[in-house]
């Protein structure tokens, strides 16, 4: 097999069966085999990165997925991020994360930091009541 780089999904394929054949064999990376194994992986690798984009979840996307993931649910949030009102504001994407919130649920859940921080895809909707104007009168 002459090897190049990836460029249709027929040579993806052929690469990735080369690469899943020879990972068991666990070639010394010295040798001829642990080179080819090397470079076709890179090359998947790079095609991979290349072709098969994902985007990354939102704060709340990240939750429920974790939550999802774990078996939680809202009230195991709520002892995390100080509260029934602030996790359930939070999902709806009522109110933003704290810095506080965000450390929290890095530490108890293992979300990556970055995940959290990130903007949202929906605007957070913070709804004012009516102030209650006195009749001079």
């Amino acid at each position: 097999m002459d090897i190049r780089i990836i460029k249709t999904k027929r040579q993806y394929r052929l690469y990735l069966e080369e690469v899943q054949r020879l990972v068991p064999l666990d070639p010394d990376p010295r040798s001829a085999e642990g080179a080819r194994l090397e470079l076709l992986a890179k090359l998947v690798e790079d095609y991979e990165k290349e072709r098969f984009k994902f985007r990354k979840p939102d704060p709340v996307e990240a939750i429920l997925f974790r939550m999802e993931e774990r078996g939680l649910r809202q009230t195991d949030i709520a002892e995390i991020v100080g509260g029934k009102n602030r996790a359930s504001e939070v999902l709806s994407r009522k109110r933003p994360l704290t810095l506080a919130m965000v450390r929290a649920l890095h530490e108890k859940l293992g979300i990556p930091s970055e995940l959290l921080i990130r903007e949202p895809r929906a605007e957070y909707r913070v709804e004012r009541k009516p102030r209650k104007t006195r009749n001079a009168g």
